[in-house]
């Protein structure tokens, strides 16, 4: 039994359930093991849910580490970013659903950490938005309500995306980029 399948368990228990609503034997169950065995690879449910906001969260930095690297004006480094991120969002719906809606559930002690990581993914945004406002292209404004705007709108799909609906994740991303666009652009509606 491997770290990975047992914290790849919990997270979809995480999102049926809730934090709260799942025990330590809902994850043994899950994964084949005796409680107690379970033991010798987490120290608990909090260690299995602070590895899931880090898994989570380390895999959407290197996502916008990557975007933002790239050599492209910052309208077409946004459509990416909500491109990826989207793809993220829809692919693994387990992951993502503990991290948006099980990070209040982290005891006192582990939140400090896990908001300095997740401070460095909306800085990633930010930076998007920043290099676009410097180089005349976006309307100036405040980036870090920007940023929240945006991720607003974006993380609220895993409450309503189906991957049988009538539209593709990627297209989504898509429709929801034009429409954040027209919100940054200069020269739209001026």
């Amino acid at each position: 039994m491997q770290r990975a399948e047992i914290i790849q368990a919990a997270a979809q228990i995480f999102r049926q359930k809730g934090y709260h609503g799942t025990s330590m034997q809902d994850i043994a169950d899950a994964v084949g093991l005796k409680k107690a065995s379970l033991y010798h690879h987490v120290s608990g449910k909090q260690d299995i849910l602070l590895s899931i906001l880090d898994q989570a969260l380390d895999l959407l930095i290197q996502d916008m580490q990557t975007v933002l690297n790239q050599s492209l004006p910052a309208e077409e480094k946004i459509r990416q970013a909500m491109q990826v991120y989207v793809r993220r969002l829809t692919e693994d719906p387990d992951l993502s659903a503990v991290l948006l809606m099980e990070h209040r559930s982290l005891e006192d002690d582990l939140q400090e950490d896990h908001i300095a990581r997740r401070d460095r993914f909306e800085a990633l945004w930010r930076a998007i938005i920043d290099e676009g406002s410097r180089a005349g292209s976006f309307r100036q404004m405040n980036s870090s309500l920007a940023t929240f705007a945006v991720l607003g709108v974006l993380n609220w799909m895993i409450t309503w995306y189906r991957p049988n609906g009538r539209l593709r994740a990627e297209k989504i991303a898509d429709q929801f980029a034009d429409l954040v666009l027209g919100g940054l652009l200069v020269g739209i509606d001026e």
